[in-house]
């Protein structure tokens, strides 16, 4: 484990930074004494600390290891953005401003778990590091926070990350670690528990059985932890809903530039992603932005085409805010500002099935009848327009599903700190699970009818529609937290019209 000074420098074989003793010298001195404040403790402090607690419970005895990450290479020495791992900052309260290859550990102790996070902390001047290292350098990527303050903001003890070694060595308990979060991390740890197996003269454990189930459950466990949100995590939801909102609003203001240039769609990505960093940390996921035929593409993130008046644009963005909390919203606007009567008939029915799942949302219910429910009015529209060889009800019996040529994805998922949030939960705590109020997920439905689709009119063929929203579970039904952004056929135009039809002044 390289500490604060040995961090390995990617530049080293190119770097043109003068190395003589006179400069190092010359450069170590001469700088301001600085003072430190350390902070009160973040609002989520509590709030991950509670989320510790539970955890501890769930595996008492265990020493628990859940990494933060390396930052992720793009190309030769830059990096993507960095984001730590969901569940490492859904325990520390450690978001979009978390050191990279931090790591918590949770040492069991005789009434549960002692937490302390080791991370990299700055350097001091007597270190060539901190103007020498591009990949840690003060000089290159600002000053690391200290130990004391980290302690204070989080309200979490914290140790130099160079002290993680001697817990990685120690034994007598039994360790898991998040593996998906740091593989080197990871291989550390298998190599730890082989030697130990050879110790023990234990030639049966391999990576493949005992220690990986449980490091999978560990994964599970904290994946199941984030299916009822606490009150901090729904104000964050209303928060990245609210800031997404603006986004949409930004995209329906900018129509004119938008339609006036050939990567239309790229003006649409570029404009609500200018609201995710102004009023978020970014987006929570690729900006779809398809426009006509591209709308039938679910996955749809290249947005490189044009956006034609007269066609549908299909938007399904969501803005992360520090916290990593995340929304996820599609609406699908006529260009132009009114719909056609088929884009019309078409996206109603898409409103109507969204309706219809929303309105069975209670405490109780299983999270699978929701997408049930919508299905019912898919299969339905699309038979009343001739579009099926067999009525609604015979296409709905699991073995037919005619209707699904239309909408092959599901129509909810749960949303938090990940879009795809509590994806590691088992099935009968999420598709078979039962609704608890502080639950937040999507709900959205679509149809989508492909430009050589032949078994459609081919007025219809080319159209995409989807409409998403974002659901609260409460005491005693549901929440749309996502209401405020139109999402009827007569408020979408409305609206457009608000804010001016592509092409004309508003």
């Amino acid at each position: 484990m390289a500490d604060s000074t040995t961090a390995e420098n990617p530049n080293a074989n190119r770097s043109t930074t003068p190395v003589s003793t006179t400069f190092r010298d010359y450069i170590s001195t001469q700088w301001a004494e600085r003072t430190e404040t350390l902070p009160a403790p973040r609002e989520v402090a509590a709030f991950a600390a509670a989320r510790r607690l539970r955890i501890s419970a769930l595996h008492p005895g265990e020493r628990l290891i859940i990494p933060a990450g390396p930052a992720r290479v793009r190309s030769n020495d830059t990096d993507y953005a960095y984001r730590a791992h969901s569940a490492f900052s859904h325990l520390t309260g450690w978001g979009s401003d978390a050191v990279p290859d931090s790591v918590l550990v949770m040492e069991p102790v005789a009434d549960g778990h002692e937490a302390t996070l080791y991370f990299r902390a700055t350097a001091g001047r007597d270190s060539d590091e901190f103007y020498a290292n591009a990949a840690i350098g003060e000089f290159w990527l600002g000053p690391r926070p200290s130990l004391a303050h980290v302690s204070a903001d989080l309200g979490i003890a914290t140790k130099e990350l160079g002290a993680l070694e001697a817990v990685l060595e120690s034994t007598g308990a039994t360790t898991r670690i998040v593996r998906e979060a740091d593989r080197e991390l990871t291989d550390q740890v298998d190599g730890r528990r082989l030697l130990d197996a050879e110790l023990a003269d234990d030639t049966a454990l391999d990576t493949g059985s005992p220690e990986a189930d449980g490091d999978a459950r560990l994964l599970r466990d904290l994946s199941e932890l984030r299916l009822v949100k606490d009150p901090w995590e729904i104000a964050q939801m209303r928060a990245a809903i609210a800031a997404t909102q603006q986004g949409f609003d930004d995209v329906v203001a900018d129509r004119p530039a938008i339609t006036a240039h050939p990567r239309g769609e790229r003006l649409v990505e570029g404009t609500f992603n200018r609201r995710a960093r102004a009023e978020g940390n970014q987006v929570g996921y690729d900006t779809i932005a398809a426009s006509g035929p591209h709308a039938c593409i679910l996955h749809w993130t290249r947005n490189d085409g044009p956006v034609v008046p007269g066609d549908l644009i299909l938007l399904d963005a969501g803005i992360e805010l520090d916290s990593l909390y995340t929304a996820d919203i599609t609406r699908t606007l006529p260009i132009n500002g009114t719909f056609s009567p088929v884009q019309r008939r078409v996206y109603e029915a898409v409103r109507e099935a969204a309706d219809a799942a929303f309105a069975i949302v209670r405490p109780g219910i299983r999270f699978r009848e929701i997408h049930a429910e919508a299905m019912k009015v898919i299969a339905a529209k699309t038979a009343e327009w001739g579009f099926l060889p067999v009525g609604a009800e015979e296409s709905l019996d699991p073995d037919a599903q005619y209707h699904r040529r239309y909408m092959v994805h599901g129509t909810s998922h749960h949303l938090g700190i990940d879009v795809h949030d509590c994806a590691q939960a088992r099935r009968e705590l999420y598709l078979d699970g039962v609704l608890e109020p502080g639950m937040v997920f999507t709900i959205e439905p679509g149809l989508y009818f492909q430009p050589d689709d032949l078994t459609v009119p081919e007025e219809y063929r080319g159209i995409g529609v989807r409409i998403e929203d974002n659901i609260l579970v409460t005491e005693s039904g549901a929440e749309n937290l996502s209401i405020g952004i139109p999402r009827t056929a007569d408020d979408v135009e409305v609206w457009l019209r608000a804010k001016g039809a592509a092409g004309s002044p508003a």
